[in-house]
């Protein structure tokens, strides 16, 4: 059989990949190429869904998004997602960038959408189709093209395909109609926009290029299945004027006899072969030819469904998806399909189109043939057409060149060449032959724009040889041909040659190419330097690394004196400043120190460089003046001093900044140099570097510098920059010191008002020493830290009274009392005092702490005259007013009215004042200041607890009530007396009384405010008739003393009744509460104390019997329902009247089995009330209580009643009668079936069952059929429960159980004939006979294996040891391995040989074929060759060759290897030889040897060279002669004195040596017949002087003379043909030169068709670079 011409192959199973099989559907799983499959699932563990993306191109490769949406389809070829949610809103975003590309929300639904190209998306909706393009801006939204036609209508929109130039669109939907699935298709074209309606069901669009014509045909080919047939139609779309027409073309599609059902799901045009790829619904591959409609191929792929496919990204084949999540591609197979085609002669032209086409192999010879055929019959066009159009351009060669170029011309015509290679530029591109041989003359015609057209459009082959016949005419055209042709030398010389240094560089690294860039550079340095320079940058930074030698490079620069050149060169190369550079960077910068100091300076600067030579770079940067460089690099101190000195010609910041390099002693000793060598102009820089670095070298060590050489200017200069960031004291002091020194006075203020750093004791002695006509620092310093006697004692010793009023006038005003104090202190005039008192602004001066001062001197009534001026001038100053009452108070002054009427003293400070000295004045100032705590305390200290009650009850503030009625106040029973007594009532605010009783209450003191309350509610008052104190004052009693509260109840009427009996309850006082409601006619919440708290039923009944109200009655009939006293309860709620709860009357009253009084209930609550519990309550009440007539008439009647839950529950309760009623009363025969079976009325509940027609109910009825043994009535239920699969496993264990086993049997036959029989039905049956009627499986099997569920089966076969069917359903099941094993397992039983010899040819483990053979070797051996020759083609023969020899047993298998030999295989070949050499078959062993050469002849060889046979010995001569021993095969020969052989080996030697020394020794045994037949056989290879040699030596001239006359004869005929042959090839050559310098190469067609004629190149010499021509490249680059 020949192979297939599709190649088929499984990519990957979803499910392999954790894909579940629900997720593998259409709506779930999404194919746009076969780059990527979309899934959308959820497990069932996961909260969310998530959409799974397997990249088929990476490895299968699984991306996981938690995404929820509707659909989601993946790009051709790119990470970009398309999302749909809702049906209506639409996201794009790419995964790669995590970005969102586009979103949009759509106005109806789209029930169908996929990528119809690399950018558009197409998307249909209920009514419209559109276009999106996802990569436009322009585009935000997707674009109407057109609306549906009506007959897609009600269709699933299965497909939606776009034709490349998207000038036709076709939307292909499905419907069920008829009971066919029905496909429906709108075709649109775009350009005309007019829709067409055509049925179909898979449709595609392609193109082909037709014989001749000049362009492509656009195509449109669908499939249909109608009720009449099947159609394949292809028809041409958009027909171009310049192609010949397509007719159309409808073939049949043939579909099996059993696929009634199939019809065509899915359609694929391969663009590389023009084959339609057809797939059907039930897993068939349709091929068929694109231009001929001709079916190549057909056959089944899957069992599945292939619901989705797609074309591959090669335009091949096809790639789809089926329902058991396979991935499945199909595409042709280029090896196959041709000799596939060519094994029906009916197919043998569209096998010749199809390998031109896409030049597949196989039809090599039938091209050869017809291209001889038509060369002999001088048809050359169609030869050369025939040519042109070969497979794989096989027949392109040079010679068919050659043979075209000899064709006779015809008349009128273009020479066959022209048109053979017009042919081949109009189907693509010319071979490399070609191209040379069609270049050379249109060259020499100056037609050189040819050239470039056909270069542009690819059409010829870019080689060395073609460069270099174009570069003589066009250089740059030549280096197009270079590049093309990868001719990487001819390359950089010719971008040499043109100038283009900058792309050789590029060009070389692209690939990988390495020219000697040294000389290269060398020479374009000689020509142009910025080029050189330019390029050799380049080179140096090549990403891999430096192309050429630096040192040479800046070689090459300066031996061209390039110093600019060089350095930018190495400026570029250097700028990563790498170690091993550093000789680089010393040659950099001593090249620019000689020659362009300024360009070093630079480059210095810049600090590119770190691994030079410092001390070499610093001597020549001293040397060419850059004193800044010399130091930078200079190490030597004593260098660095002889240089720094010199600063006139350092720049200064820059001489700052170089210190901060130096260490701290070498700063100093550079300074100390300095300042030694010319302290005038070095002066100014040593402070500048000095205030920089202070803290580094140190304050004191600059200070002692500067003053070793007395400058004090410098000093102050110094120390100015730093002392305003210096904490050192001694800083401080030494800038004060040298600041007063050169008179900065200003200064010295500045500093002892702002410093805090400075010693205050050493600096106001130095001032004091100092003797300044300014005192004004020293006054600072002294104001500063306090030395305000000292200064005063100073001042006032030196009759300085002018400083001191300066000082509290102008400095501190705030320090007056101070110097007040020190005046006193030194006794000073008391009119000097109140003189300057008088001087000073009163406003400014603190009094509290000029009082202090005065009145710790008992100096007080001084101030009284300035106090009262102070009061007079406006001042309000607390202080002011608060000496004034001292004085007055200490003078008894009437301060009485002073602290009534004055409010602006302060009364904290002055009642402290007065305590010890009267504390009624201090109650007075405390009282007015509100100073609660120390009025409280002075009050309690003197017992003045009338005064405090007074003051508490007027200030009101509960925090002061509380702290007095603390339990720690050892006075609060005192204050508590007076509060009543006194303070409560005389005061006639309520809001004050209330304020007073809640600290009472929050004080935790119910006895004093009981004491309290009926003060001011029992005795006659403005308070007595108060609700809220007459609830306190219950209140109060019922917490504290509860035997007053029924006294108050009974005398008091103003209290909240319901609050206070609320607050009885709770407290647990439940007759007081009774009492307030019963008092109040509260008869409702009376009871209801009674019942819920007293909990005394019989005193509520009572009660409610007295009053006699409904709602009395209603709580005393659900208190007596909670006391389970159901009788009396029920007679409570009759008397009240009310039915509202009768849910709990019932539950109750049903559980008591009160069933005669709920009866009397329920009818009282139907007056009132329609309610469903009410009427199912009483129903089942007349249920309970065995009145069944009384039920009948209640349930005929009028009613609410849910019936079926009272026949439930009268059913659960065993109330069976009762039950039948209410079922039958609803006929609820489902219920009334399972009723009857309880009353035994089989038969009636089988007609119950019928009428229900429910499972469950059948169910119940068979087990009580089955358990009273009703059988016939059983199995009428039984099957009703059977066409149930999952009811019937459990029907079957029941019957088993019971051990009813024939009954069942029984069962299941009867149920095979029903139309809803299942494949359970009958593998439940064959598993029954399998244990009980073993001995009829097999008939059962017979029939109906096509419905038996075969695994499980089996495994009831396997238990029951039932081997031959166990075989039987292997082979059903195609398990052929299993079948094999079972069948070599049970021999005894189920082996048989043929039946075994077809089971194990399709058995896919191959190991089973050798356990196959070890059987048969052990069982049958004389079948053994018979199952070898069926499992030949399977079978690994050098195993089976191995095994057998293993076991001695290759005898058995002779005509199996016999047979297989053939196949030419070492372990067979040897295997034959070793038997035949064993019976010394000599004759097959000769045959065996010549015909097949895979042994190992020497060893072969070597065996039978030592036979004792001479026939074996011969074949071992041949075997050496075979494998080229030459000696030995002629050594054996002669051995065996078989000259014959031995004259044939030397002959076919073809070595001189081995023949001559075989003819040597023929004459040395004298065997001249020999002699003859060598020089006969071997006449080429015996060099006639050997023979004239041997024939002198051994006179053998008349053996010789034949030899030697031969020889002569031909000798001449040899000599003669030559001269013939250069005679008439001169000939030849001198007749084509005239030819061709007569007539045009190309002729007059080329020329009018390929455009103007072009004027010749110039000549490639004399370019601007200056560069001459090197066709074999630059020198050795």
């Amino acid at each position: 059989m020949a192979p297939l011409p599709i190649a088929f192959q499984e990519l990957l199973s979803l499910t392999a990949v954790d894909i579940l099989p629900a997720s593998i559907g259409f709506n779930s799983c999404t194919l746009e190429s076969d780059s990527y499959i979309c899934v959308r699932q959820q497990a069932e563990n996961t909260a969310s869904p998530e959409v799974i993306i397997i990249d088929l191109k990476n490895g299968n490769n699984i991306i996981r998004r938690p995404i929820k949406a509707d659909s989601a389809i993946m790009h051709w070829n790119r990470q970009i997602i398309a999302l749909k949610a809702q049906q209506r809103t639409l996201q794009i975003f790419n995964l790669e960038a995590k970005a969102k590309l586009k979103s949009t929300t759509m106005n109806e639904d789209v029930v169908f959408w996929k990528w119809f190209s690399e950018t558009s998306l197409g998307l249909v909706t209920d009514n419209s189709v559109y276009h999106w393009d996802i990569f436009d801006p322009a585009q935000a939204a997707p674009q109407k093209m057109f609306d549906r036609t009506p007959n897609l209508m009600g269709n699933q929109i299965i497909n939606y395909r776009v034709s490349d130039d998207g000038n036709w669109s076709v939307v292909v939907g499905i419907a069920q109609n008829q009971g066919r699935v029905v496909g429906n298709m709108q075709l649109y074209s775009r350009e005309r926009g007019i829709p067409q309606a055509i049925e179909g069901h898979a449709a595609a669009f392609g193109s082909i290029r037709l014989e001749g014509a000049p362009a492509d045909t656009k195509l449109f080919t669908f499939a249909v299945r109608s009720a009449t047939g099947a159609k394949l139609h292809i028809v041409e779309v958009d027909h171009a004027p310049s192609n010949p027409p397509f007719p159309k073309k409808a073939v049949d599609v043939y579909f099996p006899t059993e696929a009634t059902n199939d019809f065509p799901v899915a359609m694929q045009v391969s663009k590389k072969y023009s084959v339609i790829y057809l797939v059907t619904k039930y897993g068939f591959i349709h091929l068929y030819d694109l231009e001929t409609g001709t079916c190549i191929f057909m056959n089944r792929i899957s069992s599945e469904t292939i619901f989705i496919t797609s074309s591959d990204s090669e335009g091949a084949g096809i790639i789809g998806v089926n329902r058991k999540g396979q991935v499945l591609s199909v595409k042709v197979n280029e090896d196959t399909v041709v000799p596939y085609l060519l094994q029906n002669p009916a197919n043998g032209e569209l096998a010749y189109k199809l390998a031109s086409r896409a030049g597949l192999p196989g039809a090599d010879n039938l091209y050869e043939q017809r291209f001889q055929g038509l060369i002999n019959s001088g048809q050359y066009i169609e030869a050369a057409r025939v040519a042109a159009n070969s497979p794989r351009g096989f027949l392109r060669t040079p010679q068919t060149i050659e043979r075209f170029k000899a064709a006779p011309p015809q008349a009128n015509q273009l020479s066959v060449i022209l048109q053979y290679f017009g042919m081949l530029l109009d189907k693509g591109a010319l071979n490399k032959y070609e191209t040379l041989e069609l270049v050379r003359p249109v060259l020499q015609q100056g037609r050189k724009h040819l050239l470039e057209k056909w270069l542009k459009e690819d059409k010829l082959e870019c080689t060395e040889e073609l460069g270099d016949i174009v570069r003589p005419h066009d250089l740059t055209l030549a280096l197009m041909i270079y590049r093309k042709g990868l001719v990487h030398q001819k390359v950089v010389a010719a971008l040499a040659e043109l100038g283009l240094f900058d792309k050789i560089l590029p060009y070389s690294s692209e690939h990988d190419y390495h020219p000697d860039y040294t000389v290269l550079l060398q020479h374009i340095v000689r020509i142009n330097v910025e080029k050189g320079a330019e390029f050799a940058s380049a080179l140096a930074k090549h990403p891999s690394g430096p192309q050429v030698d630096i040192d040479r490079v800046v070689d090459i620069f300066q031996s061209q004196g390039a110093i600019q050149q060089a350095t930018a060169f190495l400026l570029d190369v250097l700028s990563g400043n790498k170690p091993e550079q550093g000789h680089l960077q010393t040659k950099l910068l001593e090249m620019n120190l000689l020659n362009a100091p300024q360009v070093a300076d630079a480059i210095l600067g810049n600090e590119m460089f770190s691994y030079y030579d410092k001390p070499r770079i610093a001597q020549l940067c001293e040397n060419a003046g850059l004193l800044t460089r010399a130091l930078e690099h200079n190490d030597d101190p004593a260098a660095i001093k002889r240089i720094i000195v010199q600063t006139d010609k350092l720049p200064e910041e820059w001489l700052i900044t170089y210190f901060g390099q130096l260490t701290v002693e070498l700063s100093l000793d550079c300074l100390n140099e300095m300042l030694k060598v010319n302290i005038r102009q070095n002066l100014q820089p040593v402070v500048r570097i000095a205030q920089k670095y202070s803290d580094l070298l140190g304050p004191t060590r600059i200070i002692d510098l500067l003053e070793k050489y007395r400058t004090a200017e410098g000093l102050y200069y110094y120390l100015g920059a730093i002392v305003n960031l210096s904490e050192d004291k001694d800083v401080h002091f030494k800038y004060i010191e040298a600041a007063t020194r050169i008179g900065q006075l200003n200064e010295v203020e500045r500093i002892c008002r702002e410093s805090t750093h400075f010693d205050p004791e050493r600096v106001k002695n130095f001032l004091k020493e100092a003797q300044l006509t300014e005192q004004l620092p020293l006054i600072i310093v002294c104001d500063r830290f306090n030395f305000i006697h000292d200064l005063v004692l100073y001042l006032y010793k030196n009759q300085q009274f002018k400083s001191i009023e300066v000082y509290v006038q102008r400095v501190n005003p705030s320090r007056t009392p101070a110097v007040i104090g020190g005046l006193l202190d030194v006794d000073c005039d008391e009119s000097i005092i109140k003189g300057l008192l008088q001087s000073v602004n009163a406003a400014s001066v603190p009094i509290d702490e000029l009082v202090s001062e005065v009145e710790s001197r008992n100096r007080l009534k001084l101030l009284l005259p300035f106090l009262e001026a102070t009061l007079a001038s406006g001042n309000q100053q607390q202080a002011v007013y608060n000496a004034l009452a001292k004085i007055y108070i200490d003078s008894n002054n009437n301060p009485e009215k002073f602290l009534k009427e004055n409010d602006q003293y302060d009364s904290l400070i002055v009642g402290k004042y007065c305590e010890k000295r009267d504390p009624n004045l201090a109650y007075i100032a405390y009282r007015k200041g509100q100073n609660d705590l120390e009025l409280i305390s002075i009050t309690n200290e003197n017992a003045m607890f009338k005064a405090q009650a007074r003051y508490l009850l007027e200030r009101a503030d509960e925090e002061i009530w509380l702290f007095v009625l603390n339990d720690n106040n050892m006075y609060r029973r005192s204050l508590v007396d007076q509060v009543i007594s006194t303070a409560v009532p005389e005061s006639q605010d309520p809001d004050k009384v209330s304020i007073a009783v809640k600290a009472f209450i929050n004080s935790d003191m119910p006895a004093e405010l009981i004491e309290l309350l009926e003060k001011i509610i029992l005795e006659p008052s403005t308070f007595s008739d108060n609700p809220t104190l007459q609830n306190l004052l219950m209140l109060t009693a019922a917490k504290s003393d509860r035997g007053r509260m029924m006294g108050y109840i009974q005398n008091l009427n103003n209290y909240t009744p319901d609050e206070i009996a609320a607050q009885c309850i709770e407290l647990g006082m439940y007759e007081e509460a009774f009492e307030i409601y019963k008092k109040n006619d509260d008869h409702t919440n009376a009871s209801s104390v009674l019942i819920d708290h007293i909990v005394s039923i019989d005193r509520a009944q009572d009660y409610a019997d007295r009053v006699d109200l409904p709602e009395v009655w209603s709580k005393v009939a659900k208190a007596q329902l909670d006391g389970l006293r159901v009788t009396d309860s029920i007679d409570s709620y009759i008397r009240a009247g009310d039915a509202s709860n009768f849910l709990e009357v019932i539950e109750i009253g049903t559980h008591a089995g009160k069933d005669e009084d709920l009866i009397k209930f329920l009818k009282m609550a139907r007056k009132t009330q329609r309610e469903v519990p009410i009427d199912t309550a009483l129903a089942f009440c007349y249920a309970r209580t065995n009145q069944l007539p009384e039920l009948e008439d209640f349930l005929r009647a009028t009613n609410v009643a849910d019936v079926e839950a009272s026949g439930d529950k009268a059913y659960e309760e065993g109330y069976h009668e009762a039950a039948k009623i209410f079922y039958t009363s609803i006929s609820n025969w489902a219920k009334l079936a399972t009723t009857l079976v309880h009353l035994e009325d089989y038969q009636a509940s089988v007609e119950c069952a019928r009428k229900a027609n429910s499972t469950k109910v059948w169910k119940q009825v068979n087990e009580a059929c089955v358990a009273k043994k009703e059988f016939r009535l059983a199995q009428i239920c039984g099957l009703n429960l059977i066409v149930h699969a999952e009811e019937l496993a459990d029907l079957v264990r029941q019957y088993e159980r019971n051990g009813y086993f024939d009954e069942l049997i029984s069962l299941l036959e009867a149920g095979l004939g029903l139309e809803r029989a299942h494949m359970g039905m009958f593998t439940e049956l064959g598993i029954a006979l399998s244990k009980y009627h073993p001995d009829r499986v097999m008939e059962h099997l017979r029939l109906f294996w096509s419905r038996i569920n075969i695994p499980k089966m089996i495994r009831a076969c396997e238990e029951a040891h039932l081997w031959p069917e166990l075989v039987f359903l292997y082979a059903h099941y195609d398990e052929w391995d299993n079948a094999a094993l079972a069948m070599m397992e049970r021999a005894s039983d189920a082996w048989e040989h043929h039946s075994f010899k077809d089971t194990i040819v399709k058995v896919t483990n191959l190991e089973i074929y050798y356990r196959a053979l070890t059987h048969y070797l052990e069982q049958q051996p004389s079948l053994l060759t018979d199952l070898l020759q069926a499992l030949t083609p399977r079978i690994d023969v050098n195993r089976v060759v191995r095994m057998f020899k293993n076991s001695d047993n290759i005898p058995l298998i002779k005509p199996f290897l016999l047979n297989v030999q053939p196949q030419n295989k070492r372990e067979v070949n040897n295997a034959i030889n070793d038997l035949l050499i064993e019976t010394l078959d000599y004759k097959t062993l000769r045959d065996s040897v010549e015909n097949y050469d895979n042994y190992d002849p020497v060893e072969l060889a070597q065996r039978l060279q030592g036979h004792d046979l001479v026939f074996f010995r011969q074949i071992a001569a041949n075997i050496y002669r075979k494998n080229k021993r030459w000696d030995k095969s002629i050594a054996l020969s002669k051995q065996d004195k078989l000259f014959k052989d031995a004259i044939e080996t030397a002959a076919l030697s073809g070595k001189p040596d081995v023949v001559e020394e075989l003819l040597r020794y023929f004459v040395d045994i004298g065997s001249r017949e020999c002699y003859v037949g060598m020089l006969y056989a071997c006449y080429d290879l015996i060099r006639p002087e050997v023979v004239l040699e041997v024939s002198w030596r051994n006179g053998l001239n008349d053996f010789t003379m034949p030899y030697m006359i031969n020889f002569l004869s031909r000798q001449a005929a040899t000599i003669e043909t030559l001269k013939k042959d250069n005679e008439e090839r001169k000939a030849r050559e001198a007749s084509q030169q005239k030819d061709e310098e007569s007539t045009p190469i190309l002729g007059s067609r080329l020329m009018l068709t390929q455009g103007p004629v072009g004027a010749p190149s110039p000549g490639p010499y004399g370019q601007a670079n200056g560069i001459a021509p090197q066709p074999t490249g630059y020198r050795a680059f």
